[in-house]
């Protein structure tokens, strides 16, 4: 019983929290995230904010979290080409929105994408903005490295002032590993880049494909494994948002299985950096 015990002991549990990003069911619904994220065994769950009106709904979203006693760790801002008009026009509007959402939820973390390189003023304005908003709230805006728009040989940078977020001075950094696939840039160089401003981590595998492919962890070539024995080795004390895509699972069983799978890939190598040899007799 000792040994057991001493093994026991011997094993740290990590700081970081395991979230499943509401993104990660789609084409199920935001509500259908919450009851899968609790039923799995999720810390929390990341509130991506898009056209289902629940996402955009605070209220409905406190219910959810109280029924299912799973809470909203992280409000991911509506700046994705689809919600352009989700919660104002005006992209400043939206991140103050999201501040107040994740302020009313108990939520840690605001995750914002720099601008388009159309919304001129905006873009000029964006990290001073950012800094602003920062400065206002306990609420952390992470900015979320992106990645090149690219067709057949053509490359577009279509983020400013860039999509590599490094390059700026910013609080809080995401780092979303299925965008640096994307990017084909090296991931573990950013992560070092973003030092202790890392306060976030979406966690996805890639194959370098031009598609963003957000891919079950461990099912690409992308360092995941070492990235999460990385954080746990450091003390990162953020939260880790599984954001894969499912649409193509065949059945809601097929789709849960896949967050399942993430969900254990996420917590062995989160544990694994903590897990020290028992001692012999």
């Amino acid at each position: 019983m000792r040994l057991v015990a001493e093994a026991r002991d011997a094993v740290r549990i990590p700081d970081a929290k395991v979230a499943l990003s509401t993104a990660s069911v789609y084409p199920e619904s935001t509500a259908t995230a919450f009851e899968i994220a609790a039923r799995l065994g999720y810390d929390g769950v990341e509130v991506m904010v898009w056209t289902d009106p629940v996402s955009q709904d605070i209220e409905a979203l406190r219910r959810l979290s109280d029924y299912h006693r799973i809470p909203v760790l992280a409000v991911h801002a509506p700046c994705l080409l689809i919600t352009q008009r989700v919660w104002s026009t005006d992209p400043w509007t939206k991140l103050q929105r999201a501040r107040a959402a994740a302020e009313k939820l108990g939520a840690s973390t605001v995750v914002v994408h720099p601008p388009f390189r159309w919304q001129r003023q905006y873009a000029r304005d964006f990290v001073d903005g950012v800094w602003r908003m920062a400065n206002e709230t306990d609420v952390r805006f992470a900015v979320e490295n992106m990645y090149p728009w690219r067709y057949r040989d053509r490359e577009m940078l279509a983020y400013a002032p860039d999509w590599d977020v490094t390059k700026e001075d910013y609080r809080h950094f995401t780092i979303d590993l299925s965008h640096a696939s994307t990017a084909r840039t090296d991931t573990l160089g950013m992560i070092d880049r973003m030092g202790d401003r890392l306060g976030h981590v979406h966690l996805a595998d890639g194959r370098g494909s031009a598609k963003d492919e957000h891919l079950v962890p461990g099912r690409g070539d992308q360092p995941c494994a070492e990235v999460l024995e990385g954080l746990a080795s450091s003390g990162f004390d953020g939260h880790v948002v599984i954001e894969v895509n499912t649409r193509r699972a065949m059945s809601s069983a097929e789709r849960e299985a896949d967050l399942a799978e993430a969900l254990a890939f996420t917590r062995r190598h989160l544990s694994a950096a903590s897990t020290i040899e028992a001692p012999r007799r």
